[in-house]
């Protein structure tokens, strides 16, 4: 496979797209290769890069089934209990603090 195709920022062509254009349609990109990419320059650091799509060769976003809403569900329940006190939080745990601001921070709720 020879080098990708490198476009600048807002200069890809028509036809290719990231994988947020693509599931923006109702597409992902089904197994295909990278097509090119785009790059975005920023100041002091490495550009952006951006892998491109066929939006040709894209194929339909497949459904959510039951099995997956209900799985889903569950994971986005886990992230909200406590690892410390096993309580449900209210709100998702911060992976920063790895624990609900409570235990994180006890001496501030003794303060309160």
């Amino acid at each position: 496979m020879g080098a990708l195709p490198v476009y600048r920022w807002r200069l890809a062509p028509d036809g290719l797209a990231t994988r947020r254009q693509l599931r923006a349609r109702g597409l992902r990109p089904g197994g295909q290769d990278v097509a090119a990419q785009v790059e975005r320059p920023r100041r002091r650091r490495e550009p952006l890069v951006a892998f491109l799509y066929s939006v040709e060769q894209a194929k339909p976003v497949r459904p959510m089934t039951p099995a997956k809403w209900v799985a889903l569900a569950k994971a986005n329940a886990a992230r909200r209990v406590c690892p410390e006190c096993r309580r449900d939080a209210g709100y998702v745990i911060p992976p920063s603090l790895g624990m609900c601001t409570p235990c994180a921070y006890p001496q501030a709720q003794e303060a309160a």
